[in-house]
């Protein structure tokens, strides 16, 4: 019998797949709150709106996209779905707000031979920068170092920079690239230059073992070719979805199937022991102390190393050097349709010095009923700075309406809004990220613990990277 540690989306998939694998056995999942989805969160507006307190939609692209898409498709949620095609706005259109004013990215290869505000030149140029920047053999690097080693200090400040908000609501000056970017940074490292290392890949017929294990793993169970949901995503061009009524319903409809199986998901159950014999595994939830065959956690890696501190305290200190950051989120909602321009939205690089990461046109991207939806994103990396340690929510309320009136142009008063501060909520990869967690990985297999991991402390952030996290360590148990 195994025991899953957390009920978000990852402890969620991994008790799926848990399902195929037969030699784990029955399956526990224990979830310390009195909800499952984790950050995945839906709320619904006094008008009926739906308001995302985490993310909204999922990226199609690469094998862990068509993963999480077969995840959707035998949840029997095709139906459900909510496309966002190649040509639609949400997709097209992205910003960044740079020098007090809105700018367009560059959305074809066309772009990219164009002068595109704010940047004073082709970003095709940026090769040139490539080719003649010096090389530098490092083990691994900052994001904001790196591309301005490579690429520029302009496409640092102001591209980078502002995606990297987005993503991590963190400091690309802080995040490792080798983590974020690396099939770029192991191309200058291996080529001296990105350009002659990706040439240098395509003509070299060895395939790295790491990806092809990776590959395997999604392939091997799934032909994604038969997929008529995959057929109809590559034949309509989609990039990313969603879900009719919020992608709450991807966590709801995943626990409903797993206890239609017979797992055990039990809520308000809080993992406060932690130890490992020889031939089993001693939890104690509740003050109730329970034997299991393996355990996989999808725990935030600062809790687990509170559980494994007395006695693997080596484990824990690597564990609990993954730092988080906190991340206040408000959603906002006008009547009618207040924007100016259809867009995804727009980000903001840090050199702006404002309070807040970005805006999402949540309306633009998936249609509201006659009314407009914001979400406000603020903190992050800089919640301490901004806001302090215990901000109340009418302070964010008004730093996130001042941000609307001033750069969208939005007079009216909103008709609904919610207010949100997600503690802790995205951990940060920063700089030597893949080494500590090679080093945990090893850790853990070299002394046999029956332990593994999944979720979002360890290979990345998105809904994609943490469903295949799930999937690949109940496979550790293969």
């Amino acid at each position: 019998m195994a025991a899953i540690l957390g009920g978000g989306i990852s402890g969620l998939s991994a008790a799926y797949y848990a399902l195929d694998n037969p030699k784990i056995g029955s399956v526990v999942l224990f979830e310390a709150s009195d909800r499952l989805g984790g950050w995945i969160r839906s709320n619904r507006s006094s008008t009926g709106a739906i308001f995302e307190q985490g993310p909204r939609t999922v990226r199609l692209a690469g094998l862990a996209g068509k993963n999480s898409l077969s995840l959707i498709e035998s949840l029997n949620l095709s139906s459900k779905i909510v496309p966002i095609k190649k040509d639609h706005p949400g997709a097209s259109n992205r910003m960044i707000y740079v020098n007090k004013k809105l700018h367009r990215l560059p959305s074809s290869g066309l772009d990219l031979f164009k002068i595109k505000t704010p940047f004073k030149r082709p970003l095709f140029t940026a090769i040139f920068n490539d080719l003649k920047a010096p090389f530098v053999q490092l083990e691994d690097d900052s994001l904001y170092n790196f591309t301005k080693r490579r690429l520029g200090q302009d496409i640092a400040d102001n591209l980078i920079s502002a995606i990297t908000c987005g993503i991590y609501a963190g400091n690309a000056k802080e995040l490792s690239v080798k983590t974020i970017m690396k099939s770029a940074f192991e191309a200058e490292q291996s080529g001296g230059t990105i350009s002659k290392g990706i040439l240098m890949k395509i003509f070299n017929k060895n395939i790295d073992s790491k990806e092809t294990k990776k590959s395997n793993l999604i392939t091997e169970s799934n032909d994604f070719t038969k997929s008529s949901l995959m057929q109809q995503a590559l034949h309509e061009k989609w990039v990313m979805w969603s879900l009719q009524g919020g992608l709450e319903h991807l966590p709801i409809s995943l626990s409903n199937y797993l206890e239609s199986k017979g797992i055990s998901i039990q809520l308000n159950k809080k993992c406060e022991k932690l130890l490992f014999e020889k031939d089993f595994v001693i939890l104690t939830v509740n003050g109730e102390v329970k034997k299991y065959k393996n355990v996989i956690s999808s725990l935030p890696a600062k809790i687990l190393a509170n559980l494994l501190q007395e006695q693997h305290p080596q484990l824990a200190q690597e564990l609990i050097a993954i730092p988080y950051v906190t991340v206040g989120v408000v959603n906002i909602e006008f009547s009618g349709n207040v924007l100016n321009q259809e867009a995804f939205g727009f980000l903001v690089p840090p050199k702006e010095e404002i309070p807040i990461l970005g805006i999402i046109f949540d309306s633009c991207i998936i249609p509201q009923t006659n009314s407009t939806v914001l979400t406000v994103m603020m903190g992050g990396a800089w919640f301490n700075k901004y806001f302090g340690e215990s901000p109340s929510k009418e302070t964010l309320l008004s730093v996130a309406t001042t941000a609307v009136r001033d750069i969208l142009k939005i007079k009216l008063d909103p008709i609904a809004y919610k207010v949100s501060i997600l503690k802790d909520c995205i951990p940060q990869p920063i700089v030597g990220h893949s080494q500590r967690v090679s080093r945990i990985n090893d850790y853990i297999s070299t002394r046999r613990i029956p332990l593994a991991l999944c979720g979002s402390s360890y290979e990345g952030v998105g809904i994609n990277d943490v469903i295949l996290s799930a999937k690949q360590a109940v496979s550790n148990f293969g």
